[in-house]
């Protein structure tokens, strides 16, 4: 095996050694942004907000975990949002027209899924950059989406559907116990499996990995199928949480989404990353936007936050990076 095989074939970064130390200061800002708001805002630590601040971590975790496959790869995919909007109206069609929710979810998975799966073939048959690729998807998806519904609302599901967003179990938001089950699953998927570190690998270096054997085509299309999916997962949870769908419900997704991946920690450079750090991202980015509610800051502000943290994570991402080299 050449230097170059080794070098594509490495195993990522142990979770217990530099990964771990990102997921630790993170870990620590989350914990200071919860002082901070304990001391500003009297009811941040009630029962009833923590319990909103962890189901609306869980949204976002969501979409964001997909994406994080994704950025580890160097790429990004800008059209999840859109892909949250058309899979749930479809979802819902179906479960109007049929009266079966699981129909309506399998429905809603697999056009989540087709959609990502279209995203990799523009990146790996065409050669699209994925940034362009997944722009150009965004607005078509969008098209589609509001022909598709013509200004109409679906609403009006049945009681045990709205329970997968809504219920509740064992008193905590069943959202929440799914976000458990995604995590364990993303997290072994990227840390401890060959595809996954194949995943680190073509980040790293793609022409490396290439080199080295790995199908990195197929890998791409594994990833963006998985991102669609996950979307697709989303608009499940969105479609049961408010009880209607409507064209525009992913029009506010995507950047939380991207913002969540790069506050955990992926670089957008790829190959550094963790499923577990999206996880402390989504959760710092809901404190953050949960304390400005809490606190009445101007909804116009909150989205100049949120971007100014994108920047910072960045920033920081490419300070770290040129550190490494």
């Amino acid at each position: 095996m050449t230097d170059i095989t080794k070098e594509a074939m490495m195993p990522p970064r142990s979770f217990l050694s530099q990964d771990a130390i990102q997921v630790f200061y993170r870990l620590l800002a989350a914990f200071l942004i919860c002082a901070v708001l304990a001391v500003l805002s009297d009811s941040f630590l009630s029962l009833g907000n923590i319990l909103n601040v962890l189901r609306q971590a869980s949204l976002t975790f969501f979409i964001a975990s997909g994406l994080t496959l994704v950025v580890l790869t160097a790429g990004l995919d800008l059209s999840v949002g859109a892909n949250v909007a058309l899979s749930a109206c479809i979802a819902g069609t179906v479960i109007h027209k049929t009266g079966s929710p699981a129909l309506g979810i399998l429905t809603g998975l697999a056009c989540g899924g087709v959609v990502g799966l279209l995203n990799g073939v523009m990146v790996t048959a065409l050669r699209i950059p994925s940034f362009i690729a997944t722009y150009g998807m965004l607005w078509v998806l969008n098209g589609l989406t509001y022909w598709y519904m013509a200004g109409e609302t679906l609403h009006g599901f049945p009681a045990g559907f709205r329970q997968i967003g809504s219920g509740y179990l064992f008193g905590l938001p069943i959202p929440v116990y799914l976000l458990l089950v995604f995590l364990g699953i993303g997290t072994f998927f990227a840390q401890r499996t060959i595809w996954g570190q194949e995943i680190y690998a073509i980040g790293a270096n793609p022409v490396a990995a290439r080199l080295s054997g790995i199908p990195v085509a197929r890998r791409l299309l594994l990833v963006y199928a998985v991102s669609g999916t996950m979307a697709g997962l989303a608009s499940i949870i969105f479609l049961s949480r408010l009880n209607s769908a409507e064209a525009d419900i992913g029009e506010s997704l995507t950047l939380p989404a991207i913002a969540a991946v790069l506050i955990g920690g992926t670089s957008l450079f790829g190959g550094v990353g963790t499923v577990f750090g999206t996880f402390i991202g989504a959760l710092i980015l809901t404190l953050v936007l949960n304390g400005m509610n809490l606190l009445s800051v101007s909804a116009n502000w909150q989205p100049l936050v949120t971007g100014v943290i994108v920047i910072l994570a960045v920033w920081l991402d490419m300070k770290t990076r040129r550190r490494t080299q």
